[in-house]
């Protein structure tokens, strides 16, 4: 699988001042990459990406406060929100051994430890101590698996998949299935 030239941050989640600045609620709250990086592509819902220079970044216990170039006023910085934030893969160091960017994680096949597909990685919820890995399929319920030990056993990112374990609520447990109806 050939890495994708551009990972996903988080997107724009709302106008924060009447001077264009906007809050950029990233899918890693420890993420420091807006910190390091000079430009992102911006995605819009609708309208063309184009590429904005970072003024200035300042953080917020939930988001970023940042102010791109070219952005003024508060009609143009709402005009970003809900924009997906991307950043340039060339511009990030690459990662150590063994650690992977979070945004490839997303298009992943998830499988099970027996090789079964489970679904895709389509999205990343950083909702707690470890990112949650969102993964559908077609036909199947949303499954939400943490990014953690116990969960993910092996993340083969050039191969294009990851093997997890469901959380056992997911699982049926012992004994479950048929309960019959009747009384003896």
């Amino acid at each position: 699988m050939t890495p994708k030239p551009y990972l996903e941050l988080g997107y724009v989640a709302r106008a924060h001042s009447l001077t264009g600045e906007v809050a950029v609620r990233t899918f890693d709250p420890a993420s420091e990459t807006l910190d390091l990086v000079e430009r992102v592509l911006v995605r819009p819902r609708t309208g063309p990406e184009r590429v904005l220079r970072i003024e200035s970044v300042r953080p917020t216990p939930k988001e970023m406060l940042v102010v791109f170039e070219g952005v003024r006023g508060r009609t143009q910085a709402e005009a970003l929100v809900g924009a997906t934030v991307l950043a340039f893969r060339e511009d990030l160091e690459a990662p150590e051994e063994g650690e992977y960017f979070q945004g490839d994680l997303v298009g992943l096949t998830a499988v099970d430890e027996a090789g079964n597909v489970l679904g895709v990685v389509e999205e990343l919820w950083s909702t707690g101590e470890v990112p949650n890995l969102v993964i559908r399929a077609p036909g199947k319920e949303e499954m939400v698996v943490p990014f953690a030990e116990g969960f993910v056993s092996t993340v083969d990112v050039p191969g294009g998949r990851l093997v997890v374990k469901p959380p056992e609520y997911l699982e049926p447990a012992a004994g479950e299935g048929d309960r019959g109806g009747g009384e003896d």
